[in-house]
Order: C-alpha cells, then sequence, then structure tokens
C-alpha cells in the first residue's frame, strides 16, 4: 500500500413444523491480530460448499438458503406496469427483454415451504414502522422489489415517495408504514475535501445518524469495494489517522465492517430495532462457471442466459468477502441476522437485465460483449425473493 503522511494532505419460526435438517456451520479460527485475519482470509481454501453460518440469531429446524429453484407458474407477484417505481436499469421487461421464463421460478428450500408473501400482512405487521435499506445499489434494487410487491397487495392506497440522494423513502400512509433507502455503498462515510473524496474506514457518524430511528435495518455493501479506475468511489483512504492511495481491499474492507458493527452495538436498541445484514449478490460474468452451453460458447457473459442453474455446490470463486462478513458478524453483540442469499442467487445467471436495461444505448445495446449488466437483477426477479426470504425471517 502507498502512505501519505498527514503534512502531504490538508488537515481540515420460521414456522410451522420442518423436517430437521442438519449441516456444519461455516467458521473461520482466526489468530488474534489484524494481519493474522488477513492473512487467513486470503490463504482459506476455496469454499467447496454453501452453509449456513452457526451465528445466525433466529435459528430454526429450516435451511432457509440451501435448496433448490422450482418452476412456479403462479409467478411473478407482480407485473412491471403495475409498479411505476421500477427504476430502468432494472425494468427489463419495459426495454424488451424477449423471454419471460426467468420469472416463474420459486425458491424450495430443502426441508420446508417458504410461506408465500403477503402485502397486507407485512403492512399490518409493519404498521407505524420504518424500514430502512442501507448500502448500495442492490439495496436499492431490493427495495424497490419489496414496494411492489406489497403494492401489488394495495394497488388504491394512497402512497407517498420522495426521492433523494442518499435518503429516498417510499411511504404507505393508511398504515403510517416508511420504506425507505439510504445510498451509503461503503456504509463508513466519505468526505470529500478540496475536490478529493476521502473513504473513512473509521468515520461512519455522517451516516450512521440517519439510520438510528429504524425500527428495520437491513444492510449491504461488498461490490465496491472492489472497484477500480473509473469506477472506484474514492480518491484517498483514511485510516489510523493516515492517508493511502490503496490498500488491500480485504483489509480495507474488514477495517469498515468492523466500524460498521461498533455502531451497530453502540446505537441500535436491540428492544426496538432489528438488524439484518444481506450477504453478497453474486455477479455472472465468467460463463465458465456454468459450463460450456451453447450460449457460452458465443458471448462474454450473462446475455442469452434464459434459466438457473441447477445444484447445491458453489459454481464459481465464492466471493471473499464473505469471509470477512462471517467473521466481523459473529462477533457483533447485537443480534444480526444474516440474509446469506449468495449461493441461492449464485444460481440465478438468468435473472440479470444484460442489455435490456433503460440506462443503455441502442449502440451499447448491439454489444453485449462490452455492456450487459450482469451485477443488477430484473423486476420482477430476484430480488423478490431475497424479500421473501426477509419476510418469512420477520415474521415466522
Amino acid at each position: 500500500m502507498t502512505l501519505l503522511s498527514s503534512d502531504q494532505f490538508p488537515s481540515c419460526h420460521v414456522f410451522k413444523s420442518c423436517l430437521p435438517f442438519l449441516f456444519v456451520a461455516l467458521l473461520f479460527q482466526f489468530q488474534t491480530g489484524f494481519s493474522a485475519l488477513i492473512m487467513s482470509l486470503k490463504n482459506h481454501p476455496g469454499h467447496p460448499q454453501h452453509r449456513k453460518p452457526m451465528f445466525q440469531t433466529n435459528q430454526s429446524t429450516c435451511a432457509l438458503f440451501v435448496g433448490t429453484w422450482v418452476r412456479d407458474d403462479s409467478y411473478p407477484l407482480y407485473q412491471y406496469s403495475n409498479c411505476p417505481i421500477i427504476d430502468a436499469e432494472f425494468n427489463c421487461q419495459l426495454y424488451g427483454r424477449p423471454d419471460s421464463d426467468y420469472l416463474k421460478y420459486r425458491w424450495q428450500p430443502l426441508n420446508c415451504v417458504l410461506p408465500r408473501f403477503d402485502g397486507l400482512v407485512f403492512l399490518s405487521k409493519m404498521r407505524g414502522k420504518n424500514v430502512m435499506f442501507v448500502g448500495d445499489s442492490l439495496g436499492r434494487n431490493q427495495w424497490e422489489s419489496l414496494i411492489c410487491m406489497i403494492s401489488a397487495s394495495t394497488p388504491k392506497m394512497q402512497t407517498q415517495i420522495i426521492r433523494g440522494d442518499p435518503l429516498s423513502t417510499f411511504r404507505f400512509l393508511e398504515y403510517g408504514l416508511s420504506i425507505s433507502f439510504y445510498r451509503a455503498p461503503y456504509l463508513v462515510d466519505i468526505d470529500v475535501v478540496q475536490g478529493t473524496r476521502i473513504l473513512k474506514l473509521e468515520g461512519i457518524d455522517e451516516n450512521g445518524n440517519a439510520w438510528r430511528m429504524a425500527d428495520v435495518l437491513v444492510f449491504n455493501t461488498g461490490h465496491w469495494w472492489t472497484h477500480k479506475g473509473s469506477l472506484q468511489g474514492w480518491d484517498l483512504i483514511e485510516s489510523g489517522g493516515k492517508y493511502y492511495k490503496d490498500m488491500d481491499r480485504l483489509v480495507a474492507m474488514e477495517k469498515g465492517l468492523r466500524t460498521w458493527s461498533n455502531w451497530v452495538d453502540t446505537y441500535v436498541d436491540r428492544t426496538r430495532t432489528r438488524v439484518f445484514f444481506q450477504s453478497i449478490s453474486p455477479t455472472h460474468y465468467d460463463p465458465s462457471e456454468w459450463g460450456t452451453g451453447a450460449t457460452a460458447t458465443v458471448t462474454k457473459n450473462c446475455y442469452g442466459e434464459t434459466a438457473p442453474m441447477t445444484g447445491t455446490t458453489y459454481p464459481g470463486t465464492y466471493p471473499d468477502q464473505m469471509r470477512v462478513v462471517y467473521e466481523v458478524i459473529r462477533e457483533m453483540h447485537v443480534p444480526t441476522y444474516l440474509l446469506d442469499i449468495t449461493m441461492l442467487s449464485e444460481l440465478r445467471k438468468d435473472g440479470h437485465p444484460s442489455i435490456y436495461s433503460g440506462d443503455l444505448s441502442p449502440n451499447q445495446r448491439a454489444n453485449p460483449d462490452r455492456t450487459a449488466d450482469c451485477s443488477h437483477w430484473c423486476l420482477p426477479g430476484l430480488p423478490d425473493t431475497w424479500n421473501q426470504l426477509f419476510y418469512t425471517v420477520l415474521f415466522y
């Protein structure tokens, strides 16, 4: 890493009767000390199969996040044309996606059946509450999905939306329910000083002040820690009173998540606020992860994929960031439920916007090898399942 001295920079349950399903939890035994932790993360062998962490706060005999995708023609739960909140980048049907089978899959855990999402139940149980999603655009993807799912049950209800940056809020006025999205892709603060963006690995007060009054918090982070070049969201990193041009990205993420977890442990009132952390949402830019099918031989990403993968083992390289997430959440004092959607989402190579995004020009759509979006998800689509799992954990 390159270090700048301070004088070089201005100071300035789940439900009824599920059959027991036993499987081993993935826990990492790290040595004490920061450098030892990172070496353990880097040197740990590849993730051989997806396993449920032991530190989830509401234990049950249902393995929610282990299962298969099954076709179900009663899906999707809403139509894109009836949900005006969907951003152009997620609205695949509106922007010309020709296939629709990707909308017809339901997540089936191995040893129980998920309750079907009911928007009226969500409204009645969350009356007068404030639900807040905090994180990057994957959090916004999930936020919009939840609003669409609830709205489908109450199409004539009076609502209000206030869009802003970093905070946007959708209100179901009759029930006094607010569902918000707060954009904080690193969770920790970014300050701009004399035009320079500074990622503050030990700073979170500016963001955290906006989260304190939420009744339910759903956090996510991950992708932005790896961005480089024009996609990098900062110019300098501040840590321990020193400034860095760059550092090991897992080191930076671990420090940032420690700051976040300390904030949760310090400021969250566990008697009134429930905390969730959404695991890493996978991307599909490497067709070798799902074999040598016809589309994989002619494209370099998810373009043209129309069906999920099968199997119960992780087909690609398990995200290194998740090892950091596991360790940090395991050591928290405030119960924080890991919505472990990484494996089930990895199977959905068919669920991305690809070139069917309103953010792309016709010329960009004509070159899917360079422009296909294989990071975000179509709506309706996969984030609806994330919210069905969220609904299940909240209420059952």
